[in-house]
């Protein structure tokens, strides 16, 4: 009686030990599956997108129509984690790039006006050195000119005399060579006047160069007299305080 006592408790028991290995694997595969479950929307994208017709979409995934508009990718709690600007048209596409062209342009000729406003205030340090710089420039000019000018009446007069000779000779031989004579003249003339006006037009433009230089320098040098006092009075913080005479001494 004992022996069949005891193999009916161990049967119980190892039935009891499978039925709670079945629970426990029953609960792991329920664990599992929950967690699955929970991780699957937190990994899923959804996107927000507009249509032709101003339309507000929310999709799991961008349909092939709206592959090529902007959109908004957002994570599980709504939060925009990426955006997509629309594709461009040809058009479009040339317009940025004129635009950025434009901009490019823009930012080189601002520096180019940032380096001779540090040139012209480190090359200068009154207005009378402008304008001796620009005597300086205009003094060889004037030389060129007044040589062409001096060179111009000599051929002037040469070409009077040869009138006068080719008139006194008139019908002689010698009147071919004095013809020869006087269109070369002529021609070194013609040289010399455009020489006279081009160096004019030189004068003008250094001219007014300088006088936009000057008018300029005025302006940088003011504002710098402006900007100087200020930054000093920045820098010392405030008024300087005053001393508080002291009372007189208790006994």
């Amino acid at each position: 009686m004992k022996r069949v006592r005891a193999d009916t408790l161990q049967r119980r028991e190892v039935r009891d030990d499978r039925l709670r290995a079945m629970s426990t694997a029953a609960v792991l595969v329920f664990a599992v599956g929950a967690l699955a479950a929970g991780a699957g929307p937190a990994r899923a994208a959804t996107y927000k997108w507009v249509d032709e017709k101003g339309v507000v979409h929310y999709s799991d995934k961008m349909p092939p129509e709206a592959v090529d508009k902007a959109s908004v990718e957002l994570n599980a709690q709504g939060i925009p984690v990426k955006k997509t600007e629309q594709a461009l048209t040809p058009e479009q596409r040339r317009a940025k790039e004129q635009e950025e062209a434009r901009r490019s342009e823009l930012a080189k000729q601002q520096e180019e006006v940032a380096r001779r406003d540090r040139a012209l205030v480190a090359t200068y340090t009154s207005e009378s050195e402008i304008d001796l710089a620009r005597s300086r420039s205009l003094q060889t000019i004037n030389n060129v000119i007044h040589s062409s000018q001096a060179y111009s009446e000599q051929l002037t007069k040469r070409k009077a005399e040869l009138e006068v000779k080719k008139t006194e000779s008139k019908g002689k031989p010698v009147t071919a060579a004095i013809d020869r004579e006087l269109e070369s003249i002529d021609s070194e003339l013609g040289r010399q006047a455009e020489l006279i006006a081009q160096k004019q037009r030189e004068i003008a433009a250094i001219t007014a160069k300088y006088d936009a230089d000057k008018q300029r320098w005025r302006e940088l040098v003011a504002t710098k007299s402006v900007a100087e006092p200020a930054k000093s009075a920045g820098a010392g913080g405030g008024a300087p305080a005053t001393a508080t005479p002291a009372g007189p001494a208790k006994k």
